[in-house]
């Protein structure tokens, strides 16, 4: 049994590190625009903290476990300044990325236009110190993917590009991340983390009943071979409880609920059912976020003036 795990493992680790490993996806993604999209920065005008636990596949042994927390806030009127921290594991790969973004925000019509870089270091790591090795049969070439020391960790920096859109009730966005195409070179092999390109659009529309608001979304990434669509459908209660369901082109179907407590504190769950053949392998998808935003504008206090009349 520990002998089928160990193979499945490596190949879920040789099959991820061979499509250059793709980005953290999401389903709850309406909170992780500032990972994908620089312009997104201050575009709430507020300050406005998520954290996400995503655990991939769970009873899946080496399978993907996510965290990531995005902080934002509006600098001014024009400018936003966003930090991003992600750590992804999954096999015996680890992955540790820090990104900086800053947007400048143009009024056009009756939203905001955010034009967005982000600049960061990222560190990839193999560690196969756990790994129980298996002794072919048969002579055998080693996968020079792998290291013949059993780890290795490579750093380099990393840019992206976004730009934003956003009024009231619609927010559109197209961005770019890992346009330098970094190479990490573990040992033997070069493996490139690909540029991947991102549409993403929403709108909240209302109801008859002013209490109820429908918000769809939309997402679609590609690393120019592969592509992939996402959709979201959510209904929200007086913009304190919402609930809906996610669709997503690779096989996974997901139900998500959230609720807002204390005025400003969110938290959301997703679950994401596979409809592939690892859906009798795995107990689903878990995605757990907790975040908030704060209102940062300043009122007015009308001046006080003297008067000789009041003396």
């Amino acid at each position: 049994m520990k002998k089928s795990i160990l193979i499945l493992s490596i190949f879920l680790f040789a099959s991820l590190l061979s499509k250059a490993q793709q980005d953290p996806q999401f389903t709850q993604n309406m909170y992780t625009q500032l990972l994908i999209n620089p312009g997104y920065a201050g575009s709430e005008d507020k300050i406005c903290a998520y954290a996400i636990q995503r655990i991939q596949w769970e009873g899946f042994d080496g399978a993907p476990s996510i965290t990531t927390f995005n902080v934002d806030a509006a600098i001014k009127k024009r400018f936003g300044l966003g930090l991003s921290l992600v750590n992804d594991e999954f096999g015996f790969n680890k992955d540790f990325r820090v990104n900086i973004s800053i947007a400048y925000k143009q009024p056009i019509g009756n939203g905001k236009l955010g034009i967005g870089i982000k600049w960061g270091v990222a560190n990839s790591a193999i560690d196969l110190g756990g790994a129980e090795w298996i002794t072919p049969s048969e002579p055998y070439t080693a996968d020079p993917a792998i290291p013949e020391d059993g780890s290795e960790a490579m750093t380099y920096l990393d840019f992206g590009f976004g730009l934003y859109y956003k009024t009231e009730d619609l927010y559109l966005g197209i961005s770019s991340t890992h346009l330098n195409e970094p190479e990490y070179d573990f040992e033997k092999g070069a493996p490139v983390l690909k540029r991947h390109y991102y549409i993403i659009a929403g709108y909240n529309l209302p109801f008859a009943n002013p209490l109820l608001e429908f918000k769809p979304g939309v997402m679609v990434q590609s690393d120019g071979v592969n592509s992939q669509l996402g959709i979201n459908a959510l209904l929200a209660y007086n913009k304190k409880i919402w609930g809906g369901v996610s669709l997503r082109t690779d096989n996974a179907i997901s139900g998500i609920l959230g609720v807002e407590l204390f005025k400003w504190v969110k938290v959301s769950y997703s679950y994401d059912f596979v409809v592939s053949e690892l859906m009798g392998n795995n107990n689903g998808t878990h995605e757990l976020m907790m975040g908030f935003c704060l209102d940062v504008k300043k009122e007015k206090t009308p001046e006080k003036y003297k008067s000789i009349r009041f003396l």
